[in-house]
């Protein structure tokens, strides 16, 4: 873990400040809950908090307390940017680094004059004046309430809070089944049910508001799914064409890889989705055991993340991306066969 200059950000915060708090590209559950939850909890501490994400989040989200007042950086340019130039500073919840924020934004960024404060769980995090990094915690919302609780103001959770919580809580840890789920997350989440959060409406606007088009494109993802047998190893691949035929909206392609990694010996899926916008491949994996899909995609997909939840890009085609994937794995076969027994 690591806790830097945080006697130091209390005393800054004791008096009213401009804040705001920022997500990642493409926020999830997890950034858009720690980023609600953060900017409430500091309004009740009489500062003045906007949440500035980068572009838009999926539908499933949109239902969560504060998200109408919440600014897209891309498409609410202007206003995002006057919330920036006047804040004292910012806190950037669920990534590690500037560029996660994508290219636009990050100049925003690296022009701003004030401090930053990071809380975040991902490994090897871009160095800042205040920061509060744990890899071991399961998620940022869980690490939002860890902070609240360094603050003494465990009290000041109220509904909306405890809400915005446990939904990122819940996302991050795939309904609380990964290996990262402790007995402490568990004690939290029966404290936010304590304080209002109601765990059945969050679950069902969550996992149970799906599109007709969102279900027939799950369909057509699985049978796309191929198997590297002796690397334990399944994949998806999603095209813009095939994206285009089912109306896809931001979000529909959400937790598709854990259909992969929940076939009976598999331990490593990762699922490959073209992006018009950013003419790229965009990149999941996921992973069972020892075999770390962060350090992986490092090493050949730029991204990171989790030892066993890691993101990445391709610029290759479609075929080619997978045609890499492919002979890579090969090259691990050893360390992914010795990572889980099954």
């Amino acid at each position: 873990m690591i806790l830097k200059g945080f006697e130091e950000l209390k005393v800054f915060l004791k008096k009213p400040k401009n804040i705001v708090v920022v997500g990642h590209r493409n926020p999830d559950g997890d950034a858009m809950g720690s980023t609600l939850a953060l900017s409430k909890y500091l309004a009740k501490k009489g500062h003045n908090a906007t949440v500035v994400v980068p572009n838009e989040y999926p539908a499933f989200l949109h239902w969560l307390p504060g998200s109408d007042t919440t600014y897209r950086f891309d498409w609410q340019n202007s206003q995002s940017q006057r919330a920036i130039k006047n804040s004292e500073i910012i806190f950037l919840l669920d990534f590690n680094a500037l560029h996660r924020v994508g290219a636009d934004m990050q100049n925003t960024l690296e022009q701003y004059p004030n401090d930053f404060a990071m809380i975040d769980h991902h490994q090897q995090p871009d160095t800042v004046k205040y920061m509060y990094s744990d890899v071991e915690i399961c998620s940022t919302c869980q690490m939002v309430y860890q902070f609240i609780e360094l603050n003494n103001d465990l009290d000041l959770i109220d509904a909306d809070i405890a809400t915005c919580l446990y939904t990122g809580i819940m996302t991050d840890t795939g309904s609380f089944r990964f290996r990262s789920t402790t007995s402490k997350t568990h004690r939290i989440i029966a404290d936010l049910i304590d304080k209002g959060a109601e765990n059945d409406k969050i679950h069902n606007n969550v996992y149970d508001a799906n599109s007709y088009n969102r279900l027939l494109l799950l369909g057509l993802a699985l049978s796309n799914m191929k198997i590297v047998p002796d690397c334990k190893t399944a994949y998806i691949t999603i095209t813009n064409e095939e994206k285009k035929r089912f109306d896809f909206q931001k979000g529909d392609t959400e937790g598709i890889v854990n259909y992969a990694l929940s076939l009976k010996g598999i331990i490593f899926a990762a699922i490959f989705i073209e992006d018009a916008e950013q003419n790229i491949v965009k990149i999941s994996f996921r992973s069972k055991g020892t075999f770390s899909v962060n350090q992986f995609s490092r090493n050949h997909f730029e991204g990171g993340g989790h030892d066993n939840a890691a993101g990445g890009k391709s610029d290759l085609s479609m075929e080619e991306t997978v045609a890499k994937f492919t002979s890579l794995v090969v090259t691990y076969q050893q360390e992914l066969a010795a990572s889980y027994e099954n």
